[in-house]
């Protein structure tokens, strides 16, 4: 629970979000926002959804932490980019997987 609160924390303070803003668009109350992101409140996948969708973020994100291993730091990496940056970089990703590999 810890991780998770910590990142929806991350998430938050990227966007320049308050916990007031985030707890009213996630529809649930600034208190258990506050608990969730201390690691205190349990979350369920719907809380989790609805935070992701408050954030703007896919709910996958909220789950994934780049700490852990090169494919999330990639991803989080790839996430920070503008969106005309991203389809620059997956083009580039699926012409470096796509190619034969040399003989």
């Amino acid at each position: 629970m810890a991780k998770v609160g910590a990142r929806v924390r991350q998430l938050r303070q990227e966007r320049g979000m308050s916990l007031q803003n985030l707890a009213f668009a996630g529809a649930m109350s600034k208190g258990h926002l506050s608990s969730i992101e201390q690691g205190l409140a349990a979350i369920t996948i719907e809380t989790i959804e609805r935070i992701a969708c408050a954030l703007g973020v896919p709910s996958l994100c909220m789950i994934t932490f780049p700490a852990d291993d090169e494919l999330n730091r990639i991803a989080e990496l790839a996430r920070k980019l503008p969106k005309g940056e991203r389809r620059k970089l997956r083009k580039e990703l699926e012409a470096r997987t796509t190619r034969a590999p040399p003989t």
